[in-house]
């Protein structure tokens, strides 16, 4: 493998995670979370369409009402994705891409199957931190540097499902 495939050292890449949520809790007052900003933001898209709805609706109303508008969750999920594009560019792995080229190999030359794949997956993830109240970012880096039980075990269960996962996405794959 290329070194510009191999993106960001995994030992520097923790280090700065560690440094970001310790920054976040001194300059926010806030630990990590991000699945909470899908639900706020799904919240404001519907007080456009149906005002109504969310207002009966208890589960948005828990979100929306503490603060009804953008947070310093939705910033930071902001910060990820601009994070990770300097990153990327940062070690010369960045490039405009649909799709990983392992997906190609694995869905086939489809993009609309590779898409609808990915598109699943990612409800699917989303839906279980909702379930969770919590993602692995919540959860499990939040959870276990504040040495919560229930965090890691949650991060436990993360990696046990991404191994599983990854089993049967990738059958007899060995790297």
């Amino acid at each position: 493998m290329r070194q510009e495939d191999r993106g960001m050292n995994p030992y520097v890449a923790g280090a700065l995670a560690g440094l970001v949520l310790i920054l976040s809790v001194l300059v926010a007052g806030q630990f990590f979370g991000a699945s909470t900003s899908f639900v706020r933001s799904a919240g404001l898209v519907e007080q456009i369409v149906a005002p109504g709805h969310v207002e009966e609706s208890s589960y948005f109303m828990k979100y929306l009402a503490r603060d009804p508008g953008i947070d310093w969750q939705w910033m930071f999920v902001l910060g990820i994705f601009f994070g990770a594009f300097l990153a990327s560019n940062a070690t010369g792995s960045f490039r405009w891409t649909d799709l990983p080229d392992s997906w190609r190999d694995r869905f086939g030359p489809s993009r609309v199957r590779r898409f609808a794949t990915a598109f699943l997956g990612g409800t699917l993830a989303l839906f279980g931190a909702r379930l969770a109240d919590g993602c692995p970012s919540g959860h499990g880096l939040s959870g276990v540097a504040q040495l919560s039980v229930s965090g890691l075990v949650a991060m436990a269960c993360f990696f046990a499902g991404g191994l599983i996962t990854a089993r049967l996405l990738y059958p007899g794959r060995r790297s």
